[in-house]
Parts: C-alpha cells; structure tokens; sequence
C-alpha cells in the first residue's frame, strides 16, 4: 500500500521500491553511447548534440519527468540554490532536461528561479535510448528532502500551473520518470540513477559530492550566528 502524509504543507513520504543494487554504482541499463546520435533543443530551439553536454567536462544531469510535475519544480528550486561559483571551483556543468516543447523552459526556468543550462528532450529520444521507466513503482517508505508540499497541495500547485500556461496541456508525457547522471569528460558514466517515481529524486548533495562540488544546506532553517 501507498503511505502518504495528508496534512498540508507537510513533507512527503510514500512507498518507493529500491533495487538491490548500491545506489553510487551506475545502473548496467545506463549505456550512456546509446544516446550519442540523440539531440537536446534549446530555449530557442536549437539542437544541440546531446555529448556536447559532457564531452569536454564532468556535467550533472538531471531530467525531470514534466514541468508542470510540482515534486520537479521543487526539486528544481533546490538545484537553483546550488551556487555558479561551487560548480566552476569544481570544473563540473549541471543541467537539467526536460521533455516538453522548448516553448516552456523560460516560464519554467522563471517560476523555480533556476538559472543553470535548461534543455528539453521533446521526442524523449534520450529517456527512451537510457532506458528511464514509464509509469510509477511504490513499496518501501522514503522521505524525499526535496519536496515540501503535500500531495494535495502539491496537485494544486501543478493544475493551478497548468491554467495559467498558454497552451494548457501536461507540458510532457505524465507517466515518464526522469533520473539523474554523472558523465564525463567523454563518455564515461560516474554514477547513474533511475527514478522510479515522482518522489524517488537523487538527493542532490549526493550528486555534487560525487561530482566533486561542494554541497549545500537545504534544510531551509535560520543559521545562528556567535558574536
């Protein structure tokens, strides 16, 4: 059964199952060559070679399911705290893609005061050749840091967001996960992770850490400072 805390505003847990498998290994599935003749658009909508992005650097890559779905926009509201200055100290890229029209990355970037690169995988070609699940998977109880909103709340956050887009639709295949990589330089995968639902997101200072960047206090708590 699905586990989920009602009160509003109330962070989440539900049922996500986990594989065996360590979670610093990189998924076997992830044959990351199987994507090189891929592309990723812009917010101009140019296409960009999809190795371009960690050809020449270690890049953090995250896909998101749909920019309408509230737990990526309030995981993306966390990855835009991540300061420019830790990943150029680290040499690393962070990007996130997504896979509606390019159309929606500005609004989107706007709305989560994001401002790392944004590409969008419109055709899904890059989720389909990486193997990332269609449909969700709940059983063992995970708490995701990330996400603040309760369900409820949360499903009026994304309908809200979809009345007020031009073109009123999903902004993305609803049933598609994302998941989160560690690549390069070149085609060498550092870490790989599949996400099997909307909750289940690769915490992010997992992700700069094994990146090599510094990490970041998201425990939105008050600091007290000695003096």
């Amino acid at each position: 059964s699905t586990s989920l805390e009602k009160t509003l505003g109330a962070p989440q847990t539900v049922q996500i199952e986990r594989s065996p498998q360590n979670l610093h290994d990189p998924p076997p599935i992830a044959n990351i060559k199987a994507a090189k003749d891929c592309f990723v658009v812009n917010c101009y909508g140019r296409k960009i070679p999809f190795p371009a992005l960690y050809e020449k650097t270690k890049t953090i890559l995250v896909f998101l399911r749909h920019f309408l779905c509230y737990t990526c926009r309030e995981y993306v509201e966390d990855l835009a705290k991540i300061p420019e200055k830790y990943l150029k100290d680290a040499d690393v890229r962070l990007i996130v893609i997504g896979q509606s029209s390019h159309d929606h990355i500005q609004d989107f970037c706007t709305q989560t005061g994001y401002t790392h690169e944004m590409y969008v995988d419109p055709t899904r070609s890059i989720y389909k050749s990486l193997q990332m699940k269609q449909g969700e998977i709940f059983h063992q109880a995970v708490r995701s840091p990330h996400v603040k909103s309760s369900t409820l709340n949360g499903i009026f956050k994304s309908v809200w967001s979809a009345m007020k887009s031009p073109a009123f639709d999903f902004q993305g295949d609803p049933a598609q996960q994302g998941g989160a990589f560690i690549i390069g330089p070149g085609d060498k995968l550092h870490f790989g992770h599949l996400d099997l639902n909307r909750l289940d997101h690769a915490p992010i200072n997992l992700l700069l850490q094994l990146a090599g960047v510094k990490t970041v206090d998201f425990t939105h708590k008050a600091k007290i400072i000695d003096i």
